[in-house]
């Protein structure tokens, strides 16, 4: 399938697709048209076969996404801005739902819409030369895509309200330290990094991997006794699978499983 955009570069290599935001001018900030082409990437991936995880990073060494774009949040009214905030948590939502497992490889600078960007994939791998921050505050501004929810969620309500009170930018370390990146690693490896941990995901049964998101994410908003009902549900449809079938007995035959995504 083929993936023309004008702000993102699309790469398709052994069955991951690398997105890289690709406004380089811009620090690679997030203008409406990228946060629709982001939406509409998510809509064709979901049902392209060729593509099973995916890989979102920003171009050059400087920045994965400093941020929206200032020239468009000026000119914002009260009607306006609820619907551009609408819209870009409808594209960062449509990544968060994507039930093939999505990492964001941030290379630079993740501010504003691009720690949201962030958040909104599954696992987010950090160069140590990253850089984290809500600054919308230090605008006259609170984060519009996500960000007072989904930082509350993986840091804590004190950090997150810390961090978004203040508008302070944060490095890589201490964002790993409080729970806000999965892993830092050297600048130069970041990439390597991000397609071996997909290469260990994709060894796994494609159907496992599809329901464990899908029963993390259905979790997420609910009291606890309806999203364990929910997590029984998906372990039994996996149980219904010839893989479930596959990978017991390659366990007892101490074999590697053949999976069959059946």
């Amino acid at each position: 399938m083929k993936y023309n955009f004008k702000n993102l570069l699309v790469e398709i290599d052994n069955h991951i697709a690398k997105v890289t935001i690709n406004r380089p001018q811009a620090l690679n900030a997030l203008s409406i048209e990228t946060i629709e082409e982001l939406q509409h990437f998510t809509a064709v991936v979901s049902s392209d076969d060729e593509v099973q995880a995916i890989i979102i990073t920003g171009s050059g060494d400087k920045a994965f996404v400093a941020g929206a774009d200032i020239n468009e949040l000026r000119q914002l009214d009260r009607e306006a801005g609820e619907f551009y905030s609408i819209r870009g948590n409808r594209a960062m939502r449509s990544i968060e739902l994507l039930r093939k497992p999505v990492i964001a490889a941030i290379n630079g600078y993740a501010l504003g819409g691009g720690c949201e960007l962030a958040m909104a994939c599954h696992i987010r791998i950090a160069s140590d030369k990253a850089k984290f921050g809500q600054p919308e505050v230090n605008l006259g501004l609170i984060p519009g895509f996500g960000g007072t929810q989904r930082l509350t969620r993986l840091v804590g309500m004190g950090r997150a309200l810390q961090l978004l009170l203040t508008g302070e930018t944060i490095s890589a370390e201490e964002a790993y330290r409080i729970g806000l990146v999965n892993q830092v690693v050297p600048h130069d490896e970041l990439m390597n990094s991000c397609y071996k941990l997909l290469g260990t995901i994709l060894s796994k049964a494609p159907i496992a991997v599809q329901s464990i998101i899908k029963a993390v994410y259905g979790g997420q908003e609910v009291v606890l006794d309806v999203a364990l009902n929910r997590e029984a549900h998906w372990f039994g449809v996996t149980c219904g699978t010839e893989d479930m079938k596959e990978g017991t007995a390659a366990f007892l035959e101490k074999r590697k499983p053949n999976w069959s995504n059946k």
